[in-house]
């Protein structure tokens, strides 16, 4: 059988020094674990296809699709604030891309397809472990709403990996707007080639920035919107209580998506310092400093654009700096505007952002459930029997009571009613997250072959704002001993 998808791949046709081309390694017996139907026809493509062995084989990477132009993506980046001159795909290899229903170009890339050129020693492959938790964590994120890269697919490889100890493999095929990132620059700018930067800056503008192209600085726009992007992107990590875990610079999209879910996490209990990243030992990535990271791989980006602003870089330097100096202003914008909503808030006055942030600090120093806080306090907005739950949340009760008064004093200035405000903050305060344990209840029994319980989380996550009576406990915090504190990378 010959199966096709209808690419039309544009990053293959840069120059050769933009990536290898390389071939997926076959695997000895592949077989689907999970196909995400819907995005499959959003691409295009056609699941009943994709769901059959020869299916299997292409998304394993066993057999190529009829139009298919494999390669392996280079770039440098800085990891841990360590720059590492190259990097590069090192077990992901991307097939091609297709023209989505929203006419969008979409990546579709092999996660754990075998060794490149750019492994570094690695195997190329992926355990089953770190495949599903990046179909979960991403697809949980499409439904919170946040920008992201996508799972098509998930496909046990009938083959083993070594890691601690042997492992099944696994490969995911992702979907993404594309996989350029801040390091994709880098990789250029590092050996002074200067036209390698405007080649992809100009890719860039035209796949990501269209509006841009006709600008009086293009170069300069370029940078302007992915620095909104990011401030954006940042705002929404935070409001659902999210930690990347690993914000390397080559972890950093240009398109503005969440991208490589490694060690990533939701909190539990509300905690600005929160880390869950086992590399992290000095809390460079922790939950509250990830605005900071992202402004400084920003200005990692800036630094690559310089010979592309001006000839003098002094002034190409001020530019620079001015563009970056938005940074804060349209994050903090952004999440003040989302903070307001997550408390039932319809219009912008003095006081209000020293009304949520004491309600953060409070629940900081009480323990305080982030999600479950939040979703309570949307019941209670509109039924005042619901204000148990809330204080419930807290270890000291009156710690919530005393905030709670100021509270509804903001509300008698507006004129909505406690209906619709509830509406409203059930619209942004989900009651389902992708909770660590769950997650590893999940792969731990995924890897005794027993996947109900991945299709069971994924059905809850895919309406993580609607209150699923059926899938109450899935929106329970972690007892003391399910708590997980620690998460690894998907190497």
């Amino acid at each position: 059988m010959t199966i096709h998808f209808p690419f039309q791949n544009t990053y293959s046709a840069l120059p050769a020094n933009f990536f290898a081309r390389v071939a997926p390694t076959p695997v000895a017996a592949p077989r689907l674990i999970k196909l995400n139907r819907a995005l499959a026809v959003h691409l295009g493509l056609d699941p009943d296809v994709l769901e059959s062995p020869e299916g299997a084989e292409i998304l394993a990477g066993k057999r190529l699709p009829d139009g298919a132009d494999p390669i392996a993506m280079a770039y440098a980046g800085h990891q841990f604030g360590q720059f590492v001159p190259q990097l590069g795909d090192g077990r992901a290899i991307l097939l091609g891309e297709v023209i989505d229903k929203d006419g969008v170009r979409r990546d579709i890339q092999l996660k754990g397809s075998g060794p490149t050129p750019f492994s570094r020693r690695g195997d190329g492959r992926a355990a089953l472990g770190p495949v599903l938790r990046e179909y979960i964590v991403s697809e949980a994120m499409f439904a919170l709403g946040i920008p992201t890269t996508r799972s098509l697919a998930a496909v046990i490889t009938g083959e083993s990996v070594m890691r601690e100890t042997m492992l099944p493999g696994a490969v995911l095929t992702r979907v993404a707007a594309s996989h350029i990132r801040v390091g994709t620059f880098q990789f250029f700018a590092a050996r002074g080639d200067t036209n390698g930067v405007r080649a992809l800056a100009d890719h860039v503008i035209a796949r990501h920035y269209p509006d841009v192209a006709k600008a009086e600085r293009p170069y300069h726009a370029l940078l302007e919107g992915v620095v909104a992007r990011q401030a954006d992107l940042l705002a929404r990590w935070l409001l659902v209580g999210f930690i990347h875990g690993v914000m390397n610079t080559d972890n950093t999209s240009i398109s503005g998506e969440t991208i490589d879910y490694g060690p990533c996490a939701f909190m539990d209990e509300y905690n600005p310092a929160q880390v869950f990243s086992s590399i992290d030992e000095l809390g460079r990535y922790a939950y509250a400093n990830q605005p900071r990271i992202a402004l400084w791989n920003l200005t990692r980006l800036a630094e690559c654009l310089l010979p592309l602003f001006s000839d003098d870089q002094d002034k190409a330097i001020e530019q620079a700096q001015f563009i970056l100096g938005e940074f804060a202003e349209k994050f903090t914008a952004a999440y003040q505007t989302g903070l307001r909503k997550k408390i039932g808030l319809f219009t912008a006055r003095d006081g209000d952002e020293a009304l949520v942030q004491d309600l953060l600090d409070a629940m900081a120093k009480n323990t305080a459930d982030f999600t479950l806080t939040f979703r309570r306090l949307s019941d209670a907005a509109g039924d005042e029997a619901a204000v148990a739950d809330v204080r419930a949340q807290f270890t000291d009760p009156a710690a919530f009571d005393e905030w709670a008064v100021r509270w509804r004093q903001r509300f008698a200035e507006e004129p909505q009613s406690a209906g619709e405000r509830q509406v409203a903050m059930r619209a942004v305060n989900p009651a389902f997250i992708p909770r660590n344990h769950r997650v590893e209840a999940v792969i731990a029994a995924a890897v005794n072959k027993d996947y109900a319980p991945f299709e069971e989380l994924l059905t809850v996550l895919s309406k993580p704002y609607e209150d699923q009576p059926e899938f109450a406990d899935y929106a329970e915090p972690p007892l003391p001993d399910q708590r997980v504190l620690r998460t690894f990378c998907g190497t």
